[in-house]
């Protein structure tokens, strides 16, 4: 189960996690607290950008400045929005570019299908960004072929379709899609020109396999606009503004892999390059770009002794990151041009014995540009009998600070912080869960503590490491019943109490929660989601001295609904936002109100 960066999707039947481990776990024999998100409900709910999935999640707090397409941003268990490690069909996917940031506004449901996260301290495994978590997304093998085409508000429009190929030893799957909007006018002031998106993505996978051994290559790519309102070039206030960002994002991966008698080997390598362009009136203000290349060599070996099924993974891996920056607006004055790499050695051993699983993992990271580090994680599952499981961990995080964070400028308002040291976590958690037939349920404490935080200085011209240790403590409620076919529910609530030290953490709620259900009977399919999202502070810059802004609760509800005119084609319909209520993620901009849509799907249903 290795391949390069991550193990490769599992089959349908199976329910693996594959970022648990470094070779993949199975949910119900793991000690973190994992939420899957399968692709029949992907497509069941049918939301065409993934991320909306997210709030389906617990912990996860979402924070969208406008309309759909806009910057999205995940805090994972109160961490900040660089602290969640993505991975898109195996490959380390945060945008280098970007201040290290995933991009999940740029991700569509073309793209990918299937969805895993993995909650608390992961950099014992991962390497850095894994602080608050992982987030996984690929896409399910399949030998069939579907399409997707749907429109609605806000002038919404999709195209998108998936097919795949088997024969003998080779498999080949492709993808993608183009959907964009109009949108609204995301500057919360009032009536102005409205803010878009389009995006286009395509991605590819080809594997031969020869006995024990198996070649692949992969890869994806994204081209997205997003128009927003920012500043006033005049008076840096928020304005009703003709702002537009282009962003590319392509990444390629090569990997081999070897499994027999116990043994299993992988090597792989992959790049990853992004670009951004901010434009203001069609007018390139500036831009950004970034290449990953990584290196994975990993080796791993099952064996049994003394009564316990172990397995031992030893993983090197290097990494080396470029980063550029140029402006046409300050005369060159912001352009920079930066690398950096980093080697890691990765040991991880996994044993289980009758009711008990155990893990532990240990991971050297060396920097070039900052000292070595040590993380470490543990965990251990105990089946209590009747269905009933004891689950706890204890782990470490730590993110590097952003090439924006060393060295970013601004004539006027930002410098660069090139003292800066990486920000480190450590926490743990502990679960109580219950399984009996069709039922499914766990509640989760965690303790986490960030210290060194990255944060901006007191006049907010640059950025500094926090002093004393931000505190990130909550405790997370699932549910969730299979009744087959014809109807599945899921139910999660979350309590988070986030703060620095300087008070309260932004963009948290305290109180988060959601519902979903989903099912198909006869020539019909349905799904519906309702997500909750509590009372969170944030800051308006507009005032001085930028003074915190209470956000209002939201609910957010959807549903779609699909009838099948013959084998193959489904019709169906769509609702976003149903209640209509008014969604402000960030101060100054709001989101859609109620949009509804309509159309057509070809292909078997999964």
């Amino acid at each position: 189960m290795f391949l390069t960066d991550l193990p490769p999707p599992p089959p349908a039947a199976e329910t693996i996690i594959v970022t648990a481990a470094r070779g993949g776990e199975s949910r119900d024999k793991s000690a973190a607290s994992v939420s899957l998100i399968e692709p029949v409900t992907v497509e069941r709910l049918g939301e065409p950008l993934l991320a909306t999935l997210l709030r389906l999640t617990p912990s996860a707090s979402l924070s969208v400045a406008g309309p759909a397409g806009s910057l999205t941003q995940v805090r994972l268990r109160g961490a900040e929005a660089n602290h969640t490690l993505l991975f898109v069909d195996g490959i380390r996917a945060n945008d280098p570019a970007a201040g290290n940031e995933p991009r999940f506004e740029l991700l569509s449901a073309d793209l990918a299908d299937r969805i895993e996260i993995v909650r608390g301290p992961q950099s014992a495994l991962w390497g850095s960004e894994a602080i608050g978590g992982v987030v996984a997304l690929s896409a399910q093998p399949r030998d069939d072929f579907s399409a997707v085409a749907e429109a609605g508000s806000q002038r919404f429009g999709r195209i998108g379709g998936s097919a795949g190929y088997r024969e003998g030893d080779v498999s080949v799957g492709l993808g993608g899609g183009i959907q964009g909007a109009r949108g609204i006018n995301a500057f919360a002031g009032g009536p102005g020109d409205r803010d878009g998106y389009r995006n286009a993505v395509l991605r590819g996978r080809v594997d031969w396999t020869a006995g024990p051994l198996t070649l692949s290559a992969s890869g994806f790519g994204i081209a997205s606009k997003s128009e927003f309102d920012g500043s006033d070039p005049a008076t840096f206030l928020r304005a009703d503004t003709a702002n537009s960002t282009r962003n590319r994002l392509a990444a390629a991966r090569l990997g081999a892999r070897f499994d027999a008698d116990g043994w299993k080997l992988a090597l792989g390598v992959s790049r990853l390059g992004s670009r951004n362009r901010n434009l203001l009136a069609k007018i390139e203000q500036n831009r950004t770009s970034g290449r990953r290349d990584t290196l994975t060599a990993e080796a791993g070996r099952d064996f049994a002794a003394a009564g316990v099924a172990s397995r031992l993974t030893v993983a090197g891996e290097w990494t080396g990151e470029r980063f550029t920056a140029s402006d046409t607006v300050y005369g060159g004055f912001t352009n920079q041009r930066r690398k950096r790499d980093q080697t890691a050695l990765t040991a991880e051993y996994r044993g289980e014995a009758g009711p008990v699983v155990a893990t532990l993992a240990l991971r050297h990271d060396a920097f070039s540009a900052f000292r070595d580090a040590m993380t470490f994680r543990a965990g251990a599952l105990i089946a209590l009998g009747g269905g009933l499981q004891l689950a706890g961990s204890w782990g470490e995080g730590i993110a590097q600070p952003t090439f924006f964070d060393l060295y970013g400028f601004f004539p006027g308002s930002y410098v660069g912080n090139p003292a800066l040291k990486p920000e480190r976590s450590r926490g743990g958690e502990l679960s109580l869960r219950a399984v009996s037939g069709p039922w499914r349920a766990a509640i989760t404490a965690y303790r986490q503590r960030l210290r060194d935080e990255i944060v901006a200085s007191p006049d907010f011209t640059s950025a500094v490491n926090a002093s004393g240790r931000s505190r990130r403590d909550g405790v997370e409620l699932e549910a969730g019943w299979s009744g087959g076919e014809w109807l599945n529910l899921s139910a999660t609530y979350a309590y988070l109490d986030a703060a620095e030290p300087a008070g309260r953490e932004l963009r948290r709620p305290r109180h988060s929660g959601s519902v979903a259900a989903d099912g198909s009977a006869g020539r019909l399919t349905y799904g519906a989601a309702l997500s909750y999202t509590g009372t969170r502070l944030d800051r308006d810059f507009d005032l001085f001295p930028s003074p915190l802004v209470r956000l209002p609760s939201h609910w957010l509800a959807s549903a779609r609904l699909g009838y099948q005119v013959t084998p193959g084609v489904e019709l169906f319909g769509r609702v976003a936002n149903a209640f209509d209520r008014r969604v402000v993620d960030v101060v100054g901009y709001r989101a859609e109100g109620r949009s509804l849509f309509a159309g057509i799907r070809l292909g078997p249903r999964r």
